[in-house]
């Protein structure tokens, strides 16, 4: 009997078929009504992430109701530093908090709180996804990158210039490189153990990229995400990987070339033209319709999406957004977006 045709494994390995696969970004999340039902449940959002029932249950609806390609487990990018015990809680419409870390603080009790068990649940929602999930629909495991999930335990939340993590960065380098690190072997153990219970990509989200000069950026972005890359593929671990460094313009054709990752994701503002001349014409590239036109729907919805398939023409694309699903967007405009990927 013949192995089912996984789209998105073909599209990762190089293949330009005559569609690209598409899966949208927090494509589970609260624009389901069957998601905010099921969210009121749990007593917190991380109490939510760690239920393995819960959590397979929310990564399974959006499957349920669209022909998407790949599925990505639920979780959130900062379980990592719940499991250091930084105190990871989330206020409702402020978002994540954390107890932040100071200049001169101990690291080392970030190693030593450090523990696996502590969010291997995810491991079980893996699991219990990929034996329901359709046989062409690909398994997606993912964590934060080490630069991003830094500025949440430096800052003791989400912050938009990252103030603290960059003043700490510039001034005493050395010692933001030991946090990095820690991160590093945290992301690579965290993310072996995804693969081992069944995800077959992962996803590296290094959502605050934005606005850094490139000498930071080559120090603190693409050094850690390469450790993370060679550091999964040290242990065998021979799965594609999707690289989103989000927010940082051209700079994102350097962390392609030289991270080691297997794709490239792209938000809404690079402009895929400029990547398709300066990109090696094997990296295949993720991206990058804007969240907003998927929320107004339509005949924007329509245009963009024909422009941005036939932008990537002749190089490997996977369709998606330049970030995540609004909540406001109505889930019948994500079925139209998928309808007109798949040529329906």
């Amino acid at each position: 009997m013949a192995e089912p045709v996984k789209l998105l494994l073909q599209t990762l390995s190089g293949h330009i078929g005559p569609r690209p696969p598409v899966w949208i970004m927090r494509q589970a999340g609260r624009y389901l009504p069957e998601y905010r039902k099921l969210r009121a449940g749990a007593p917190s959002f991380v109490e939510f992430c760690l239920n393995p029932a819960m959590a397979s249950e929310a990564t399974l609806q959006p499957i349920r109701r669209f022909d998407l390609d790949a599925s990505i487990v639920f979780a959130d990018i900062l379980l990592i530093p719940h499991a250091m015990d930084r105190g990871l809680h989330f206020v409702s419409g402020e978002g994540p908090k954390l107890r932040p870390l100071v200049q001169g603080e101990d690291l080392s009790g970030l190693e030593k709180s450090w523990s696996l068990q502590k969010i291997d649940a995810v491991g079980e929602t893996l699991e219990r996804v990929r034996a329901e999930l359709p046989d062409h629909v690909t398994l997606i495991g993912f964590a934060g990158a080490p630069w991003t999930v830094a500025t949440y335990m430096v800052e003791g939340g989400g912050s938009k210039d990252k103030w603290q993590s960059r003043l700490w960065a510039w001034q005493n380098p050395q010692e933001f490189d030991q946090l990095l690190d820690i991160l590093v072997h945290a992301s690579i153990e965290y993310m072996a153990m995804q693969v081992e219970a069944g995800a077959e990509v992962l996803k590296l989200f290094e959502s605050w990229s934005e606005g850094l000069p490139e000498p930071f950026f080559e120090h603190f972005i693409i050094g850690p995400a390469k450790k993370v890359v060679e550091g999964l593929r040290s242990r065998g671990i021979t799965v594609p990987i999707i690289g989103f460094p989000r927010g940082c313009g051209m700079l994102a054709a350097r962390y392609a070339k030289e991270t080691g990752i297997t794709a490239i994701a792209l938000d809404q503002s690079q402009v895929g033209s400029w990547f398709n001349e300066n990109l090696p014409k094997d990296m295949v590239v993720q991206g990058n319709l804007d969240p907003a036109v998927l929320r107004v729907g339509g005949e924007a919805l329509r245009s963009e999406t024909d422009r941005i398939i036939k932008g990537f023409a002749g190089r490997p694309h996977i369709f998606n957004l330049g970030h995540g699903i609004t909540p406001d967007t109505p889930p019948e405009h994500v079925k139209m977006l998928v309808d007109l990927v798949q040529g329906k």
